[in-house]
């Protein structure tokens, strides 16, 4: 029997790397930093992540996206006067953001799912304008933010929440945080492989991986009829 499918917004659906390491690369040219706007991505990426991983409680997503840039920033030799307004800036380029090429809306239509669900580590607001969004065939009652879990990935409290929500679910994810925190968690979960992201080498290694969103349906009927 069909059951609720989630994905990951900015591992599985987004290539965020591409899309926030050429926005950063403009702003390098802008304040004339001779550093990729790749590096300044990574860097800020590594530490917003360990950002999510320490925090107690719940801090919008966008407060600590602004402290890991300016620590990326200090750590790359750059002056960090100017993290608060890149920060912001680059959590604005998210809505242009490309998606990966096998993520279009009649490629995830044709999942056999009693519905399409998304997982993320943002905030609302940030995430109501994206691509992922923007196709349509995202249920929003079915979309469980950091905002409304007021917990962050790989935390179990998010995918607890998900499930007090959602009820049983599957969930599709990319990065490595995702897939521990998913697993650990007793979710139900199928990897779908994407560049750039690997598992962690002492992390849970999910049962099920795929290589696109179209080579889903035999390992998400695998997931429907077992137990996580």
């Amino acid at each position: 029997m069909p059951v609720i499918v989630t994905f990951d917004v900015f591992s599985a659906l987004t290539d965020s790397r591409t899309g926030g390491s050429a926005f950063l690369q403009d702003i390098a040219g802008r304040y004339g930093w001779p550093v990729d706007g790749s590096a300044i991505y990574d860097r800020w990426d590594a530490t917003n992540k360990e950002r999510h991983r320490a925090v107690q409680g719940w801090v919008p997503f966008a407060e600590l996206s602004a402290v890991a840039m300016s620590s990326a920033l200090s750590s790359l030799g750059l002056p960090d006067d100017s993290a608060d307004s890149t920060s912001a800036e680059l959590l604005g380029s998210m809505v242009d953001w490309p998606l990966w090429p096998d993520v279009t809306a009649q490629a995830l239509q044709r999942i056999g799912a009693a519905g399409l669900g998304l997982l993320s580590n943002i905030d609302d607001a940030l995430l109501a304008d994206t691509a992922v969004m923007r196709l349509g065939v995202f249920d929003p009652a079915l979309v469980v933010t950091s905002e409304r879990a007021r917990a962050y990935k790989p935390a179990a409290a998010l995918y607890a929440k998900a499930t007090e929500l959602l009820g049983p679910f599957v969930h599709v994810a990319s990065s490595a945080r995702d897939v521990r925190g998913a697993v650990s968690a007793g979710i139900r979960c199928i990897r779908l492989q994407r560049a750039g992201h690997s598992l962690d080498a002492s992390g849970p290694t999910p049962r099920w991986t795929v290589d696109s969103i179209t080579a889903l349906d035999d390992a998400l009927a695998a997931a429907e009829e077992s137990d996580a």
